[in-house]
């Protein structure tokens, strides 16, 4: 009986905390924290990327970017899923493709979204535009391959990114599409023609995004440092330091043989999602479990109450 009371009446050791005094303490040193130096750096202030600046500022780019859209070579003419069935973009590892296998959900058909759908739009106020359009579309796939390759090599010999070529007579009618095309473009109309979707709200960017995802976006993002290859992932469009706790994603990036396989994203995204599974189940994994009690680096956090 003395022997069970002397155990009931033992208190475990307890070391002091306050748990609310150290809460309201670290939101204070926060707060002034982030309101000082968001007084001294500010955020970045990028201006947005839209059609009508890319057309504006690199004409012949936008021309080369349209063209390759209206003949097929473009990027997301040949992508493959969600647009369409191109294997230009398709990433796979063995019979895994989780790309493949969601399928079109977005059909993208570039020659009508991204060029004869807007001419067609302005046709009614352009009578020449309708004439060129009625003839491009009448003929024969083997003849309009030919006016594009035509016009193709007008761009090819253009003496700057600004001076826009005349379009020779072999160009046919791609050669008054195309050059409208621009025009319409540097004055905002085809940015708003490819958002255009019949509802109040837009908030659909899609399409504007896919005809500048090949030259414009990537021109844009080296000269942010945001391509893969420059760690892009953790900068940001201004000040030092960015997204730092993205370092373990990018890393992938720079290294082989994820930095070279055209399933880079998609091996990655493996290998993130083994480690984040690994993470979460750490207390269940035999031995690693044990890691704490093996490294003891709680006796360095706790050293004022192990000293005592």
């Amino acid at each position: 009986m003395r022997g069970e009371l002397a155990s009931d009446t033992r208190k475990p050791r307890m070391k002091p905390y306050d748990l609310v005094r150290e809460a309201l303490s670290a939101l204070v040193a926060v707060v002034l924290l982030v309101t000082v130096l968001a007084a001294v750096f500010s955020s970045p202030d990028e201006p947005p990327l839209t059609i009508r600046g890319y057309a504006t500022s690199s004409p012949v780019a936008f021309l080369r970017t349209a063209l390759g859209e209206l003949d097929g070579t473009g990027t997301i003419a040949s992508y493959g899923p969600p647009y369409n069935d191109g294997t230009g973009s398709l990433q796979a590892i063995g019979p895994i493709s989780p790309q493949r296998w969601a399928g079109v959900r977005i059909p993208i058909d570039t020659a009508r979204t991204f060029i004869l759908d807007p001419l067609q739009a302005v046709a009614p106020v352009q009578p020449g535009v309708a004439a060129a359009l009625a003839q491009f579309t009448s003929a024969s796939l083997s003849q309009q391959a030919a006016w594009e390759k035509a016009y193709g090599a007008a761009l090819d010999a253009a003496s700057s990114p600004t001076a826009v070529p005349a379009a020779p007579p072999a160009a046919g009618p791609v050669g008054v599409l195309l050059p409208d095309l621009l025009q319409i473009a540097q004055v905002g109309g085809l940015d708003g023609l490819l958002l255009a979707s019949g509802r109040f709200y837009v908030t659909d960017y899609t399409r504007p995004l896919l005809f500048l995802s090949g030259d414009a976006l990537n021109t844009q993002a080296q000269r942010l440092h945001l391509l893969s290859t420059q760690w892009g992932m953790m900068n940001e469009t201004g000040n030092y330091p960015g997204a730092v706790w993205l370092w373990l994603y990018t890393l992938w990036y720079q290294v082989p043989p994820f930095s070279t396989s055209s399933a880079g994203d998609l091996m990655i995204m493996g290998i993130m999602g083994i480690l984040t599974l690994a993470f979460i189940l750490t207390p269940w994994i035999p031995g690693v479990n044990r890691l704490p009690r093996v490294v003891r680096i709680y006796r360095l956090i706790w050293r004022d109450w192990y000293r005592r």
